[in-house]
């Protein structure tokens, strides 16, 4: 039996081009006023930001095929242009379009669909509660008459759908024009990706495929690319929390040179990358299939706490200031939380790898 190759953690130089060009363009479209402005609109996503991702530089169809117009990539580079958007806490739909519903298309061949998301004239949005984790139990609603009837709520993104991706109790996931469902804003905490709740009242639908094989498929990616995100978030926040310190002084001293904060910042510093090398196996994981299943449950089971305890650390170290509307740490600080029971929280991951490995759950 052949011993399986080393994980690549490290970025390669067509990785770090793209991520300069994403950061480029969300530090020039994605200034933190601007997205509190936003998030107290009725329109939370930011169109236009999103149309500058998705059309030029092509990132509504990073995972789709070339041959179905898309950029032909894999997970590893999803996961650098992830870094970036939780740097900027971007509200736009990349991670539950270009991942998410995406991998869920693709499991079921769905070509005629992936060319749309790959060209941005569709967000297509997985109908499953952004709770559910990969494996966990996901409602479905009622196939009757050959419509669908039924409720779900949680789902985030919907708001922006053109195409919701749904399971219906036959066992089969539906294509539905986000015209033919009714979709209700949720009060969400993370108002950067907010929730909504779709009912559809003998909506017409079209079958792609089978469900469970799909949604699995979908879950799993976005569990493992959304650690991905939490580092971006934790990242900045570390970043932004040591230069202020730097900068803030009292007693006629910088803050940052008191020892008790040196060591709090060193130990975030060594979680945050403990949380890289996680987040960087589980998309070199989905890239290549070699013990996906751990790969995504270790970075899931680890990624929330890091992500939390940063923007917590980073709303006390920035003091008074931290605690104002106007600082954008509260964004941070909703997203990280958010993300945390996002597609499953980290006790729900660290079952699961338990069962993976053979242990007594914890």
């Amino acid at each position: 039996m052949s011993a399986q190759p080393e994980p690549a953690l490290l970025y390669s130089e067509e990785e770090d081009a793209l991520r300069a060009a994403v950061r480029d363009l969300l530090t020039d479209h994605c200034d933190p006023a601007d997205v509190i402005t936003r998030t107290e609109s009725a329109s939370p996503h930011d169109v236009s930001l999103w149309k500058s991702l998705a059309g030029p530089m092509g990132l509504a169809g990073l995972l789709v095929p070339e041959e179905l117009g898309g950029q032909g990539a894999t997970h590893r580079e999803a996961a650098v242009v992830l870094e970036e958007l939780g740097r900027a806490v971007a509200p736009v739909p990349f991670l539950t379009s270009a991942v998410v519903a995406t991998e869920a298309l693709l499991a079921c061949g769905a070509d005629d669909l992936l060319t749309e998301v790959a060209s941005a004239t569709s967000v297509a949005v997985l109908a499953v509660g952004l709770h559910v984790a990969p494996g966990g139990p996901v409602p479905g609603v009622r196939l009757e008459g050959g419509a669908l009837h039924g409720e779900l709520s949680g789902i985030a993104d919907a708001a922006a759908a053109d195409v919701l991706l749904v399971p219906a109790d036959d066992g089969g996931l539906y294509a539905v024009r986000a015209t033919d469902a009714t979709v209700t804003p949720q009060t969400s905490l993370d108002l950067t990706r907010p929730l909504a709740r779709v009912t559809l009242e003998a909506a017409p639908g079209h079958r792609l495929g089978d469900s469970a094989p799909a949604v699995r498929r979908a879950l799993r990616s976005g569990a493992g690319l959304l650690a991905s995100e939490q580092l971006g978030i934790a990242d900045w926040l570390l970043t932004e929390t040591v230069r202020y310190l730097k900068e803030r002084k009292q007693f006629n001293r910088q803050v940052g040179g008191f020892q008790a904060l040196k060591h709090r910042l060193a130990r975030l510093w060594l979680e945050v990358a403990g949380l890289r090398a996680a987040a960087r196996n589980a998309a070199d994981a989905l890239t290549t299939g070699a013990d996906t299943d751990v790969a995504v449950a270790v970075a899931q089971a680890y990624a929330a706490q890091v992500a939390v305890r940063a923007a917590e650390e980073a709303l006390q170290l920035h003091g008074g200031i931290g605690m104002t509307w106007e600082h954008p740490v509260h964004l941070y600080l909703k997203r990280a939380k958010a993300d945390s029971i996002a597609y499953g929280a980290a006790g729900t991951h660290r079952s699961a790898l338990a069962d993976l490995a053979g242990l007594p759950k914890p």
